[in-house]
């Protein structure tokens, strides 16, 4: 594919401190891909929650609330822009994320939306704590630290 579709939300490692990854497909309608393609999607303010299934009794999904702005060349048919869309997990990692959250005190958060190289959305979601204030505060004093220190030794050799 000619232009990269990458789209990153910028505060999530701002806001926590996160643990594991996975990438997980997106179930989503013909519209919804090709404004990705465009660019069209934000997962800035997106979150990941546990639905449970329609299909089978106490089976639990991982569902993801984001923004897919409506296609342009759409018709009647374009998608609704703020739904839940279905994350395509395995059993096992579904269980394992299913049982982080119960148990301790993190929630599931998307990181970045992109295309891979067989054309397929996917999406990168971790389990993540959330930071306190002075936590935020401590990781920006040790960034500005270190980007001090690179400088300095860029400057001296």
């Amino acid at each position: 594919m000619a232009n990269v579709i990458n789209i990153r939300n910028k505060k999530a490692r701002l806001n926590f401190e996160l643990e594991d990854r996975y990438v997980a497909g997106i179930e989503l309608y013909g519209t919804e891909i090709k404004s990705i393609r465009q660019g069209k999607a934000s997962i800035n303010d997106s979150f990941c929650v546990f639905l449970p299934s329609l299909k089978k009794a106490n089976v639990f999904e991982l569902w993801v609330r984001m923004h897919i702005a409506e296609y342009s060349h759409g018709s009647f048919n374009n998608h609704e822009p703020r739904r839940d869309r279905k994350l395509l997990l395995t059993k096992r990692e579904l269980k394992k994320i299913e049982r982080k959250v119960k148990n301790t005190a993190l929630t599931v958060i998307p990181l970045k939306l992109f295309i891979n190289d067989r054309g397929y959305a996917k999406l990168e979601i971790a389990t993540a704590r959330g930071k306190k204030h002075f936590d935020k505060r401590q990781d920006l004093r040790n960034s500005d630290d270190k980007r001090e220190m690179d400088r300095a030794k860029k400057h001296n050799i």
